[in-house]
């Protein structure tokens, strides 16, 4: 199984706690209140107080109403984190101005948003906020209220020396930054790369525990189904020719069918199978042939060079993973199933397409976790009827065993219905089936209807 084939959703997230920025807002909130209230009383040092603590408690205010607004375990959008923390650095900037601009050595706390940013946010934003740094830090540079200093004099530092706090900030931001950016990724990747090894070795699980699951199904349900054959031949000889005719018929043509299902889950040994190797279109033929005479209208095309037509190695696992999405493509459609094939001198690709309801918007993204399904009736199932959830897991697991990238999606509108394309590397659609890619499923997939 391909990590591509991991759903984004479990790879890509950067949300930050609002938790987090709160109380990072407090601890700043209170050390500002403590700088500010020690270096005019403590140092007896000259700055507009009564503005230096309204500023403060602009902090203290957003961070109460955020509690009341949100939840404690709400998690920022990127756009919102992002605005949050450049608030912060507005808020330093402010309190810098009253204070003495880029003199004042605190000047140096600007670069703690951007490092929150460079560590839980996308590269773009934490660009925006750099500039913004510069932006600031500039303007501070030259428009500031004097240093509050202890004493009657006031101190007047070179322009010099404030160029250096200057440039030696622009430094720290771009240093710092992209060195903060860098360990986050790296950490992210790896936390990625953990995430989705677990989600890949959770459907193994899953799918080798159906191996037993099947194997003692076969065992179980060949008895009951040697019954009912029994009984519907012995009812069929009882019973006079009549419009029930056909229906005994289906009845023992669907008992001989199960039969020869539960017959291959106990051994998929393609080894002596004839015709072993067969062209992509004869493949196509065979699995597409039981699904046919129910009332839809199954049409097989093959399009691309005759000449570079791969020469198909017999695979169980393409066979039953694609066998299954066929029947549900029919199971659901309303009168109408195609089933393409195309090939490149890299790449071959089936395309299955239904006119049926297509899949569901708020679970098209979670189909292939075992065990979802909010299955819907199909075209001849009774609204009792409900899936395991099983049926895409199996043939999705099944495909990508044998190198495939199965992707879903539902046809634009004005038209309906789905579309579910399988696409292998050319080498590995045409390499013999490795032992581990065998594995049973006969189980429909379980596709829900738009309500």
């Amino acid at each position: 199984m391909d990590l591509d084939s991991i759903p984004d959703r479990l790879l890509t997230q950067r949300h930050l706690r609002l938790d987090t920025l709160v109380r990072l807002r407090w601890l700043a909130v209170a050390g500002q209140s403590l700088a500010v209230v020690v270096v005019h009383v403590g140092l007896a040092a000259p700055l507009p107080i009564a503005a230096c603590l309204a500023v403060i408690a602009c902090s203290a205010g957003l961070n109460v109403a955020l509690r009341l607004l949100f939840p404690i375990n709400y998690r920022l959008k990127v756009p919102a984190a992002g605005l949050l923390l450049g608030y912060d650095l507005l808020q330093l900037a402010a309190l810098l101005y009253l204070t003495g601009g880029l003199e004042n050595p605190f000047a140096v706390l600007f670069l703690a948003p951007v490092m929150i940013s460079a560590t839980a946010l996308p590269p773009r934003v934490t660009a925006l906020l750099g500039a913004v740094v510069v932006g600031l830090a500039t303007f501070l540079a030259s428009h500031h209220r004097p240093l509050p200093w202890p004493g009657p004099s006031l101190i007047d530092l070179p322009f010099l020396y404030v160029l250096g706090v200057w440039v030696a900030l622009m430094l720290a931001l771009v240093f710092i930054g992209v060195y903060a950016w860098r360990v986050a990724e790296e950490a992210r990747e790896l936390s990625q790369a953990l995430a989705a090894t677990e989600l890949v070795l959770a459907r193994e699980q899953h799918l080798s525990a159906l191996d037993g699951l099947a194997a003692a199904a076969a065992h179980e349900l060949g008895t009951p189904l040697a019954t009912i054959a029994l009984v519907a031949k012995e009812l069929e000889r009882a019973l006079t020719p009549g419009p029930h005719e056909d229906d005994f018929k289906l009845l023992r043509e669907q008992v001989a069918r199960c039969r020869e299902i539960l017959k291959t889950l106990t051994s998929l040994d393609e080894g002596g199978a004839p015709f072993e190797r067969m062209a992509l279109r004869h493949m196509l033929e065979e699995i597409a042939e039981p699904h046919r005479n129910f009332g839809v209208a199954l049409e097989v095309t093959a399009q691309g060079d005759p000449a570079l037509e791969p020469a198909w190695l017999r695979n169980p696992s393409v066979l039953y993973g694609v066998g299954n999405l066929v029947e549900n493509a029919v199971d659901f459609a309303e009168a109408r199933v195609s089933v393409a094939g195309r090939w490149s001198a890299d790449r071959v690709d089936v395309a299955i397409d239904d006119d049926g309801p297509g899949f569901a918007p708020e679970i098209i993204g979670r189909l292939g976790e075992p065990y979802v399904s909010t299955r819907s009736a199909g075209r001849d199932t009774p609204h009792e009827a409900g899936g395991l959830g099983l049926g895409f897991f199996i043939a999705k697991t099944l495909l990508e065993r044998s190198g495939a990238q199965v992707s879903l999606s539902n046809a634009p509108p004005p038209a309906h219905g789905a579309r579910i394309r399988v696409s292998w590397p050319r080498a590995r659609f045409a390499a013999p089936p490795a032992a581990a890619a065998a594995g049973p499923a006969s189980a429909p997939v379980a596709r829900p209807a738009p309500s």
